[in-house]
């Protein structure tokens, strides 16, 4: 444990920030899922919205510094191959 003060503060502080980065997270795992499942439906409208939030959040999630640009990219990447896949069969 730190004996310092300065250090003390900083263990506080990278605590709470990694408490915000993991629901951050979270939510992106979490919108991903509700984008695929509405492309299963094949309920175009809420998809169209529920995807735009997606990017919102994966955007959102790189200019914070809690995702890394690539991973982002990676991620839009893969939920739109894959709700075109479900979307075409």
């Amino acid at each position: 444990m730190a004996n310092i003060k300065s250090a003390k503060k900083r263990i506080l502080i990278a605590e709470r920030n990694r408490l915000r980065n993991v629901a951050f997270k979270s939510s992106i795992k979490t919108a991903v899922k509700k984008v695929v499942k509405l492309a299963s439906e094949k309920n175009m409208d809420a998809l169209k919205l529920e995807l735009s939030n997606l990017y919102k959040l994966c955007d959102k999630a790189v200019s914070k510094g809690i995702l890394h640009k690539n991973t982002a990219s990676r991620k839009k990447s893969r939920v739109t191959k894959a709700v075109n896949k479900l979307i075409a069969a």
